[in-house]
């Protein structure tokens, strides 16, 4: 346990009679000094049993918009028309994408935030508008030069920016609305 998980107590703590300040490091967890309770030992009563850690997931959005072209290199000409359909216009088309973006963790006691939610919109801004709004994925954006930019492809290529840039094991999803009606979600799995 941290040192700031008492922060608070030590006022009360030491109103109480027969209290005296001395280091955690000399006590024994439910040990009392001859004629004191010992500071810690009363923080520890007064907390009461330890609380297990909270966690919380906590998501932003933002929305860019971007044309592409569903064609996949590996397949004829037919093969795209047919699999694709209007989606393989030789001239393309574009979205007004939303993203969700959902980071889960253990809320920081000193902060009382899992991360800084100013910290999260520079990391969305570097990993998702940057390379995106206002780009053609196929011609504007080298991942997807060789990979077809279906919004399953979006949602990894956005996964693995974000990975780049967050604490390990903090990203748990990404949410990608092409339309109202069409969406991904992708938890790096």
């Amino acid at each position: 346990m941290g040192m700031q998980r008492w922060t608070g107590f030590a006022e009360r703590a030491c109103s109480l009679p027969g209290v005296q300040p001395s280091e955690p490091s000399q006590l024994r967890a439910g040990s009392r000094r001859e004629g004191s309770l010992g500071f810690w030992s009363v923080l520890m009563e007064l907390q009461g049993p330890a609380k297990a850690s909270r966690t919380v997931m906590i998501t932003r959005v933002e929305s860019f918009s971007a044309a592409h072209l569903l064609h996949s290199h590996c397949l004829s000409a037919e093969e795209n028309k047919r699999i694709f359909g209007k989606c393989n216009n030789p001239n393309g088309h574009g979205h007004n994408y939303k993203v969700e973006v959902t980071v889960r963790g253990e809320v920081n006691p000193q902060t009382g935030m899992v991360i800084n939610i100013t910290d999260l919109k520079e990391h969305m801004q570097e990993a998702i508008m940057k390379p995106l709004d206002h780009k053609n994925l196929d011609k504007d954006v080298p991942y997807f030069a060789n990979v077809v930019s279906t919004t399953e492809n979006v949602a990894i290529f956005i996964w693995d920016n974000l990975q780049k840039r967050l604490s390990p094991n903090l990203l748990y999803e990404v949410k990608v609305y092409e339309t109202d009606k069409n969406i991904v979600v992708y938890r790096g799995e």
